[in-house]
């Protein structure tokens, strides 16, 4: 046996190259350990004799064939040696002997001239180039639609990661927001809860009182009827004929009880409030706003009330000066005089109108930053306390937007929320108490939402602001505004 037949002997049907490691399968035949186990990946069944063999069968190395190729390795002239090895001699027909220079497209093998003429004779047939040079074609073409398969795919994969980032931070946000809605919720509940509790004591205080008093009306009653009765009982067991006459025309009859007069005490009147309360809550909690809502022009409110406002001189620090009918105000270093009993000890000023139910939108013009408007109840302190310039959303009873040179920041219960600078030269507020929304806008010199509170508002709220030494402050009114209903005659306040 030469060279050449030893080599063909040894070589790998796979890689067609001498064995690298050779394995055997359990059928028996040879393979190189790397490329039985790159073949088990796809394919269950061996290359030439096609016997299946089990998933994860164990490939045990062939020392024996191991050994002969590492000797014919080491042997000196020619035989198989490491690295590529020349093309291998063209095939021969295991049926004929003869060269493999066809390849039948029928049975879809290669085959010789002696199959053509016995096996193969009526059958469609190629020559081995040409159906190569087909096959090339057909596989290039698969390349292409594979390629543009695998770029369609990535663009996919990468948009489908795009998504899944912003589902990601889209949940985190509609968490947070959800959060910070139950979060109002339960402080209007726990508010309300208070107010509602306050309420029955105060409804049970009037009506216990007014049980009492009839009870005693009703006591006193019975004693006068219980003296009555003795004296009667006494007259009638009296002797004498003329002490009787005589006493019993003295004795009058009492008058009739009265109607009993019940406490006023209705649980439906009591419960009246808040089913409408619970509504609005609701409301809150589902309002899809969660950012602060966009208004298409701040400035063409169509549905929603622009209210011209007006400064209260009372409530105003004597540093505050008022002007243009009580419009502006600016900042003075001297006062304009002693301080009143209702003005603020801070550089504060509230406004004469208050709200309590529907929408309202206003604007403010500033003259520059270092300026905090918002709005308050009406117990907002009056005097200051530690060392704060305002007292503005420093409790649970104002919300304010504080205008800064680098920034702006949110307040409300203390807290403050850090938001991005504007330049705070118009200024626009809505104030919705039905879905119990308070948004800051800034109008210059586009519209853009600042911060949006939610909240339920119980009570009435003013507008009240704090301005900086120097700072000039505008309540812009338009010709068309309206007052809330009911101050179309008088525009000294709401209450």
């Amino acid at each position: 046996m030469d060279a050449q037949e030893v080599e063909d002997k040894l070589t790998c049907a796979i890689c067609l190259e001498v064995y690298r490691d050779p394995a055997t399968l359990p059928c028996g035949h040879n393979f190189c350990g790397a490329c039985i186990r790159d073949w088990g990946r796809s394919e269950k069944a061996c290359p030439e004799c096609r016997e299946p063999f089990p998933d994860g069968a164990p490939l045990r190395r062939n020392m024996a064939l191991s050994g002969v190729i590492e000797v014919l390795r080491a042997a000196p002239g020619p035989g198989p040696a490491p690295g590529p090895r020349p093309p291998a001699p063209a095939a021969r027909c295991p049926r004929h002997g003869r060269p493999l220079e066809l390849f039948c497209r029928t049975e879809g093998r290669c085959v010789c001239s002696a199959c053509t003429v016995r096996e193969c004779r009526l059958h469609e047939r190629a020559l081995l180039d040409a159906e190569r040079r087909e096959r090339e074609a057909q596989l290039r073409a698969m390349l292409e639609v594979t390629q543009q398969q695998t770029t369609q795919a990535e663009s996919q994969l990468q948009e489908l990661q795009q998504r899944s980032s912003q589902i990601q931070r889209s949940a985190c946000t509609l968490a947070s927001v959800v959060s910070g809605k139950f979060s109002c919720l339960l402080q209007a509940l726990e508010m309300r809860q208070a107010v509602a509790l306050k309420d029955i004591e105060v409804a049970k205080t009037q009506a216990l009182t007014q049980a009492l008093d009839e009870e005693q009306r009703l006591q006193g009653r019975l004693e006068a009827l219980a003296r009555h009765d003795r004296r009667i009982r006494d007259l009638l067991e009296q002797l004498d004929d003329r002490t009787f006459l005589q006493e019993s025309q003295l004795l009058a009859p009492l008058g009739p009880p009265g109607p009993l007069t019940p406490p006023q005490w209705d649980e439906d009147q009591q419960l009246g409030g808040l089913k409408e309360l619970l509504s609005q809550l609701s409301g809150l909690l589902l309002d899809k706003g969660g950012h602060p809502r966009v208004l298409a022009e701040a400035a063409d409110l169509g549905h929603v009330d622009y209210r011209n406002l007006t400064f209260d001189p009372d409530s105003a620090n004597h540093y505050l000066h008022l002007s243009r009918q009580d419009q502006q105000v600016k900042h003075h270093r001297k006062p304009r005089g002693p301080a009143g009993p209702d003005s603020f000890q801070l550089w504060q000023v509230q406004c004469a109108q208050s709200f309590q139910a529907g929408r309202h939108y206003w604007e403010v013009r500033t003259s520059n930053h270092s300026v905090t408007l918002g709005v308050t109840y009406p117990e907002l302190m009056r005097h200051k306390l530690g060392p704060q310039t305002d007292n503005i959303g420093r409790g649970s009873s104002s919300w304010g937007l504080c205008i800064q040179e680098d920034g702006a920041q949110a307040w409300h219960n203390g807290e403050a929320q850090r938001l991005p600078g504007v330049s705070g030269k118009l200024l626009g507020v809505d104030l919705d108490l039905a879905s119990g929304c308070l948004t800051f806008y800034s109008l210059d010199p586009e519209t853009q939402p600042l911060h949006t509170f939610h909240a339920v508002f119980t009570r009435p709220l003013y507008p009240v602001f704090w301005l900086l030494e120097g700072r000039t402050l505008t309540l812009c009114h338009r010709p068309e505004a309206k007052l809330p209903p009911g101050l179309q005659e008088d525009a000294s306040g709401l209450s």
